[in-house]
């Protein structure tokens, strides 16, 4: 596992404790875009999906929107449809 991996589990750690959702996100957008680009595309996101599902309004904010098209680039990846 390489340092830049694992501060960002550090990072989701962190989050989940203080049960900081927009830090969740912007954390585990941020380790699925590194998995993406090592072609870890299912791993991405099985990790991304559950938190970008977690939220129910603010999907006009940039962290959202990252995540929804990093998900679309991922299911497209895998040959599914795009959340």
């Amino acid at each position: 596992m390489s340092q830049t991996e694992v501060c960002f589990y550090q990072a989701l750690d962190i989050a989940r404790h203080q049960k900081a959702k927009s830090w969740e996100l912007r954390a585990a957008t941020c380790l699925a875009r590194l998995w993406q680009q090592q072609g870890k595309h299912r791993e991405a996101r099985e990790l991304l999906a559950p938190v970008y599902g977690w939220f129910s309004e603010g999907f006009d904010t940039a962290d959202l929107q990252e995540a929804k098209h990093l998900l679309g680039e991922l299911s497209e990846a895998e040959g599914d449809i795009a959340p």
